[in-house]
């Protein structure tokens, strides 16, 4: 093997190593904040559970909001990208007649499967929107990340119910968004108070009965 070809492997194998770390990072990051909130850790928290210097995360990270924002970012992407997919894919299908159930279904069923499917860390991720959302600096996150598929959801609404007022639209999507938040915190407390009938993180049942339930809460809005 060549001299030159060799330095590219290690360049490449470098570059592999340091995209690995800052995978490490996110995961940990990730999994603190959605325990405690940005308020709540600190770089030092971060890089105690990972297990380096904080220094190491000032290579990476500005400070802890840049941390706080890439972490957020990390997986907005991956939701938002399946659920405008799945939102452009059942408008097409729908063509003039949309229903509130199908589109809540198109909006909400990838983004569980997503939970269904990706394991701890996206469950993670899950229970970390669920908390920031309420405060300053997640909502902000939220308005450069979700607002252009929540736009896109709110427009098939406003098809499928054609004689609602703009208001009860939004509303509705409100009332929606606390419902799944409070899903995603995954709390346990439904598991108490059903006494083990329900479990917070099985989200199989939950995709089973969300769309319907609240599209039942939307058609009920108007007077």
């Amino acid at each position: 093997m060549s001299e030159a070809s060799s330095a590219k492997r290690v360049r490449r194998s470098k570059a592999a190593q340091r995209a690995e770390t800052l995978e490490t990072i996110l995961d940990a990051a990730e999994y603190l904040f959605s325990k405690a909130g940005l308020d709540g850790v600190t770089l030092r928290d971060v890089a105690q559970r990972v297990g380096v210097h904080t220094t190491l995360l000032h290579y990476y990270f500005k400070d802890k909001n840049n941390l706080f924002e890439a972490v957020f970012a990390r997986r907005a992407g991956v939701t938002v990208g399946r659920r405008m997919e799945a939102l452009e894919g059942y408008e097409a299908t729908a063509g003039d007649h949309p229903t509130v159930e199908g589109a809540l279904h198109a909006f909400l069923d990838v983004d569980l499967d997503l939970y269904i499917e990706g394991g701890e860390p996206w469950l993670n991720y899950a229970a970390f929107c669920a908390r920031v959302s309420n405060t300053p600096e997640g909502a902000a996150l939220m308005d450069v990340h979700f607002d252009p598929v929540v736009l896109k959801l709110v427009g098939i609404l406003k098809r499928a119910l054609p004689d609602y007022s703009e208001a009860d639209i939004f509303w509705g999507y409100h009332f929606v968004t606390g419902a799944l938040m409070n899903t995603l915190a995954r709390t346990g407390r439904i598991d108490r108070l059903s006494g083990g009938v329900c479990h917070s993180d099985d989200f199989g049942a939950v995709k089973q009965r969300i769309a319907k339930f609240m599209a039942a809460g939307f058609l009920a809005l108007k007077g």
